[in-house]
């Protein structure tokens, strides 16, 4: 018999795991992230989950392809030119896989993402 696998996302039911960025990454402020991871698949190169940030501001440089839709707060992303893009509650956006630049929590920001690591 097949077990329906579904999974749904349930904070209340899923372990929060907190982190600080590494000090390399940071920009400004040290800002407080949170993940709850719902699914990996078993390759481990497809994930999503909730994740959220307090104020700050680090570097980002994506290997990932990764799909966002924010819950909560706003956000700038800053390419490395220099166009910045601000990302806020209802909205959704991809980051591509290659995209480098910044990301700075303006207002304490939750989001959900999927996250594909492409092979090289």
């Amino acid at each position: 018999m097949n077990q329906l696998k579904i999974r749904k996302f349930d904070i209340d039911n899923t372990p929060a795991e907190e982190y600080f960025l590494p000090a390399e990454k940071l920009i400004s402020g040290n800002p407080k992230q949170t993940v709850w991871q719902h699914y990996t698949d078993p390759t481990e190169k497809f994930l999503t989950g909730i994740w959220q940030s307090d104020i700050g501001k680090w570097r980002i440089a994506y290997t990932e392809e990764e799909y966002c839709q924010i819950l909560e707060g706003v956000s700038i992303l800053t390419d490395a030119d220099g166009n910045a893009m601000a990302v806020a509650s209802g909205e959704n956006f991809v980051i591509p896989r290659g995209f480098v630049g910044s990301w700075e929590v303006v207002e304490k920001t939750r989001k959900i993402y999927v996250i594909y690591e492409a092979a090289d």
